[in-house]
Parts: structure tokens; sequence; C-alpha cells
């Protein structure tokens, strides 16, 4: 009995003496606790639940990646700190990770936006934030995040463009310098800050074959700055100054300064379109703009539809929509910068520059979220004309617009288009209302119906015989416009006779 006893006892030390010794070892107190100045890694606890309603959805599990990478961040903000955005990516040819993260002090309400360099200590076993430095940009709306290489050495260069509170275009640039790392030097130094109150562009052009393989440099990438010219007394007039990057100085330094005159506008229209007043510039813009060709004339197959009273975008080019949510507006001296989010792909963001070109012309540069991009080229770029306007460089516009003023009978009951692209569906005490636009995919007509209180998105495919319409319900997708086997709806205007 008594050894029976001793071997229980015995068993029992030898699993306790275990376990103590596991903790020693594994220490999973070090995982919580920082040392040596390091930041806490914080614990998180998942709980199971379903979708609530209004959360957002996403089409495909690297959507939802995407989404979760761009608002997770591997350490805990300071007291005080605001977190913007977040950017992930290996940023030094290590195994792990490192992140950007964009943040503002809440106390300062015009304070700079400031980015944080975050890195992975393997001593530690934990992130820690090693450089953090202020930006120009003051107005978090309008702030871009994007990772280049401007240089042509294949150096990280941090990308900041955005807005400060006197609405000019700025432009912060930080270069990680070559051999950083092993020399104990700060990680990034700052390259380029330039304001405008015009806009900033980085001219970038294709680089050789052997700078893809890695064989050669490739050429540096100059930036583009365009304001006011003081010395005209029209507000049009711009200057055009080139920053090219100095090798010696190792910074982007002034090289060329060019006039460009601009056009001779009713001075009294042009203040009270840029006075700076969002809604003014707003309403100007309420419209269907399609893009001009390099010779001059309308390009009905591309277009952008402004529409801030339902604060949408439409962007319709290469036989494909893509419907944007107008998010903000603020205004510059010669125009509207925008930011905006796509309705279908939550995780991609546009801001887009809207200058004022003439009282029928705009000129637009569109900035796409480079973490994401839908095009490998941007094809938005240039200069726009309002559709139905007169006729230019000898040829009429064909473009047919979005819109129409018609009732139609139909199956569904009695349809009625109104010309401000909204439209009702009356059947007995029923009534349906919402906004519609006509468009093209390729050499097909389409309709879409957005109704208020349903919400989400009809489209149908539209044949025309005569004033007669007959709409088949259909599905865009990367292979264009395909009907569904749904049967057909006929339109018949209600003043036939």
């Amino acid at each position: 009995m008594i050894r029976k006893f001793l071997v229980l006892l015995g068993v029992i030390l030898a699993g306790t003496a275990a376990l103590v010794l596991g903790f020693i070892i594994t220490n999973p107190w070090d995982r919580l606790v920082p040392r040596k100045g390091g930041e806490a890694r914080q614990p998180r606890i998942i709980i199971p639940r379903e979708r609530e309603r209004g959360e957002l959805e996403f089409d495909s599990p690297a959507e939802r990646m995407a989404y979760e990478e761009s608002i997770n961040t591997k350490i805990a903000l300071r007291d005080g700190e605001v977190m913007l955005t977040v950017l992930t990516q290996d940023l030094d040819d290590d195994p792990i990770e490192e992140q950007i993260i964009a943040y503002r002090q809440l106390p300062e309400a015009e304070g700079p936006v400031r980015i944080a360099y975050v890195d992975y200590d393997g001593e530690e076993r934990l992130y820690r934030r090693v450089w953090d430095s202020s930006t120009a940009v003051t107005r978090p709306l309008t702030f871009s995040l994007s990772i280049r290489d401007l240089i042509g050495d294949r150096s990280v260069c941090i990308v900041v463009t955005g807005m400060d509170s006197r609405g000019a275009h700025t432009l912060t640039v930080f270069r990680r310098p070559p051999g950083a790392q092993s020399s104990g030097e700060e990680p990034f130094k700052k390259i380029a800050d330039l304001r405008i109150d015009g806009s900033i562009r980085i001219r970038e052009s294709d680089r050789p074959q052997s700078y893809q393989r890695g064989i050669s440099r490739g050429a540096s990438f100059p930036i583009a700055a365009y304001g006011h010219d003081p010395a005209s007394e029209n507000i049009l007039d711009q200057v055009e100054i080139i920053y090219t990057f100095n090798n010696d100085t190792e910074q982007y330094e002034q090289s060329r300064i060019t006039r460009a005159p601009g056009p001779q506008i009713e001075q009294r229209r042009l203040q009270e379109l840029l006075s700076g007043n969002p809604g003014v510039f707003e309403g100007f813009i309420h419209d269907l703009w399609y893009s001009v060709s390099p010779e001059g004339t309308l390009d009905s197959r591309r277009y952008i539809h402004f529409d801030p009273a339902n604060r949408e975008i439409t962007f319709f080019g290469d036989g494909a929509q893509q419907i944007f949510n107008w998010q903000n507006s603020s205004p510059t001296r010669y125009g509207l910068y925008v930011a905006s989010q796509s309705i279908s792909v939550t995780t991609l963001r546009r801001t887009i520059d809207i200058e004022l070109e003439s009282v029928e012309s705009i000129r637009v540069k569109v900035f796409e979220d480079v973490r994401l991009k839908i095009s490998a080229d941007n094809t938005w770029d240039g200069s726009y004309r309002r559709a139905g306007s007169a006729k230019k460089g000898g040829q009429e516009s064909a473009a047919q617009s979005p819109y129409l003023e018609a009732r139609y009978d139909s199956p569904l009951g009695k349809i009625s288009f109104a010309p401000d692209g909204s439209f009702e569906i009356r059947s007995g005490d029923n009534l349906k209302q919402g906004r519609y636009a006509f468009f093209r995919i390729e050499d097909r007509e389409a309709l879409e119906l957005r109704p208020d209180r349903e919400g989400g998105r009809e489209t149908y495919q539209v044949e025309r015989s005569g004033d007669t319409m007959v709409l088949s319900r259909a599905r865009i997708g990367a292979a264009g416009i395909r009907k569904l086997n749904e049967g057909t709806i006929t339109l018949t205007p209600q003043n036939r006779p």
C-alpha cells in the first residue's frame, strides 16, 4: 500500500516539474510584456457571430483579406493617435513583412498627418515602431499612401499625397537609403516636400527589360507641379515646374519652369466656379462628360458621369462600367479634389483631381490605390467635354445621353423616365422609385435601375424597335453583358396611338 502511494506521489511530482520547466522555457509572458522599449503585442479574442446589418460584404476571401490587412496594425497606437490607413509589405527583403502606418494626433485638429515605420525585432520576437515623421498633408480625407521606386535603383520610396489646410496640393517622398539598416542610420530620409496651389504629378515612364530583370538601373521619375502664374492676371494661366532627382544631394530639385497660358473665360463666371465652395463646382460638373481624343473629337466609348446629388461617380470604358461612392470633396484653386470608393470592390479607392479647362470642358487626373489596381494603365487621365455640347474639330458628337423623358406601359406597370435621372414604376397602389441610366456595353445597350427602398441594382439589356423597348434581365461581368433566362419586358410608349 505504501509502495503504491510512493509511486503515485513520484508521478505527480514528475508531472509538476515538467510543467514548471515548460513554462520557464516558453515564457508566454514574454509575448505580452514589452522589453527594452518594444511595443507589446496585443492579444485578440475572436467571438464567432452572424454578420450584422450594415456590415461590409465581400465577394471573395481575397477581398476580405485585403480589407483586414488595410485596418490591422502590428502594434498598438499610443494614446491620442488615430489610424488612417496601414500598408503591409516586405520593405527590406527578409521573410517578415513590415508596415507603414498613417495616423494623426487627436488634439491637433489642423496638425499634419504622420507616418510610422514598424519593423520586426527578431531578438525580442515582437514588432516595434522604429521611425516616424510628419507629412505635408493636413486633410486626412485627401490622404494617399503608396510605395514606389522613383529613383530607379530599386530603393523603397514612400510617396504621400494629399492637401493641406490652405487647399494646396502636397507631395512628400521618403526614401530608404542604401545600407541604412546596416549602418544604423534612420531607415528613411525625406527627399521631396512639395506644396503648390495647382496639382502635382509623378511622370512615370516605362523602364527597360534590363531593369525589370534586375540587371541595370532605371531612369528616375521627374515630378511636375502646376500652379498659378503670378506674373499673369488670368487665373487659369499656369507655370509648370519640373523637379528631378539629384544623385549628389540625394534630393529632388527644381530643374525647369515653363509658362502654360490658359483659356480666356469671363472673369465673373470664373470667380464663381472657383470661389472655394465645393458645392458650386459640384453643381457645375453634375453631368455626363465624354473623353476628348488627342485629335480633339469626342469619344463616346469612354465617359465619366458625376452625380453629386446621389454621391456617385460612374466610369465607363473598355466595355465595363465602374461605380464609385462619392465620399468627400475638397476645393482647389482650379477645381475640386474628390475622394471615392468602389461600391463593388470595397478596398479600391480613387482620388480624382478635377480642373476647370473651359466652361464646357474639364481636365481629370485619377489617382488609383496602387495596392489593388483593376487595370494596368490609368486610362482616365485627360480632357473631358460635356455631353451634348457643340461640335469640336468639325465633327458632331454622336454621344447618347444616359437619360430621357418618356412614359411607357409595361407588364410591371406604368414606367416614367425623367431627364434628371429618376424613374417611377406605378402599378395600382404600389409605387417604385429610384435612379436609372442607359449606357452601352461593347455594341449593346443596357439599362440600370437603382430602386430607393429595395436597394440593389437591376440590369437589363435593351433592344429597340422604333419607339418600343424590350428589356431582358442581364448580368455584367468580365465577359461583358449576358442575358438571364427570366423572360422579357416590353415597354410601349403611352402616347402611341
